[in-house]
């Protein structure tokens, strides 16, 4: 016979939308690179000394922060000098060339920065930065 008309068609669809797919993609990744930022801001609130020169660092899972009264802070949690001793010296097992990255405010004393990168250099960590803020 004939096509049947009425549209009572019994093929199977064989074609994929994927315009939803990828509608719902986007809002996501919206999502994601407007919340980013405030996941990654520092739990401990730090000022920063400013610094007309320095380089970009990367992100690392060795952060070390120093408050103003001289409280330290290890990856935003409560530490002292032999915790992060300790911790370097697990971390240097699965990545021995990790650098960590001080954030010291800039009220707290030279000689307590210095203990922090002492105990750091004397468990075997060779790189590290020291966080600041670019002078505008």
């Amino acid at each position: 016979m004939g096509a049947r008309l009425g549209g009572n068609n019994d093929e199977a669809i064989s074609e994929i939308n994927i315009v939803p797919f990828v509608d719902i993609i986007l809002v996501v990744l919206i999502i994601f690179m407007v919340t980013t930022p405030i996941i990654m801001k520092p739990s401990i609130n730090v000022n920063l000394p400013q610094a007309g020169s320095g380089d970009e660092t990367t992100p690392s899972d060795f952060s070390v922060s120093i408050d103003p009264s001289g409280k330290i802070s290890l990856n935003g949690k409560d530490s002292n000098e032999e915790g992060l001793s300790q911790y370097a010296k697990e971390v240097l097992l699965k990545h021995p060339d990790i650098q960590a990255i001080i954030a010291a405010d800039k009220e707290v004393p030279h000689g307590r920065v210095i203990g922090v990168i002492d105990s750091i250099k004397a468990a075997g960590v060779k790189r590290f930065a020291i966080t600041i803020d670019k002078k505008k």
